[in-house]
């Protein structure tokens, strides 16, 4: 014999309780997707903003300098102005370096392959690629991907003191798997704040997880796992 709730057809008050939750939850993860999704865009226009405009202005003040340098015989003002060329020189790498690391223009053109091939070529410690990605991906992964790979080869550079590290990407059944791992002292934590804890909240954000394996004195191991095959590019 079943109970009155459920032959009317009622809903418990545990099951309406687990509805709202999931709906709750739904909604939190939707709207931290906006939020990813927001910054992304201003990045990308902050990046723009930077070529178009103070890169471009550099640039053509660099070009006068030396159409100056030129008119100029050598002595004091000759040096002030060489010294300013030097300088605008500095400046514009500066700039650039800036203006990737807000958000690199390959990743946008090219895809994560090209851009984290760029990356192993900056990289003060040798990096081997294995990457196996055909094809572009969701926009929003590309670029939670290539700022995983980044931070963790900036770590890589700054406090591992390895002399050697690997990047692993693979896209398989719709899911980005993407590891960066290296033989340094390891000791590397997720908790505590700082670059890494960042990443992993614009993982989950996109329904993604980061993990961190790095026991002390055996080299660390940073993974993200981000499925994709439910949205489009």
């Amino acid at each position: 014999m079943t109970s009155g709730v459920e032959q009317s057809g009622l809903a418990s008050p545990v099951d309406i309780l687990k509805a709202d939750l999931r709906a709750r939850l739904q909604e939190v993860q939707a709207s931290r997707r906006r939020i990813v999704e927001a910054a992304a865009e201003a990045r990308r226009q902050l990046e723009r903003d930077l070529h178009d405009g103070a890169q471009q202005r550099l640039v053509s003040l660099s070009v006068d300098l030396q159409l100056l340098r030129r008119e100029v015989a050598d002595g004091a003002v000759a040096e002030m102005v060489d010294g300013a060329i030097r300088t605008l020189r500095e400046a514009l790498t500066e700039l650039r370096e800036l203006a990737r690391g807000i958000h690199p223009a390959l990743l946008s053109d090219q895809g994560l392959a090209p851009a984290l091939d760029a990356l192993a070529q900056r990289s003060p410690v040798p990096i081997e690629l294995d990457l196996e990605l055909e094809g572009r991906l969701p926009i929003d992964v590309e670029t939670a991907a290539y700022f995983v790979a980044a931070e963790a080869l900036t770590n890589v550079a700054k406090h591992a003191h390895a002399s050697f590290a690997r990047v692993k990407a693979t896209n398989t059944d719709g899911v980005l798997t993407l590891a960066v791992s290296d033989d340094g002292v390891g000791g590397a934590q997720l908790d505590g704040g700082g670059g890494l804890l960042g990443l992993a909240d614009r993982v989950a954000a996109i329904n993604g997880q980061l993990t961190i394996d790095s026991p002390p004195g055996g080299g660390t191991r940073v993974a993200a796992t981000i499925p994709h095959s439910e949205r489009g590019t």
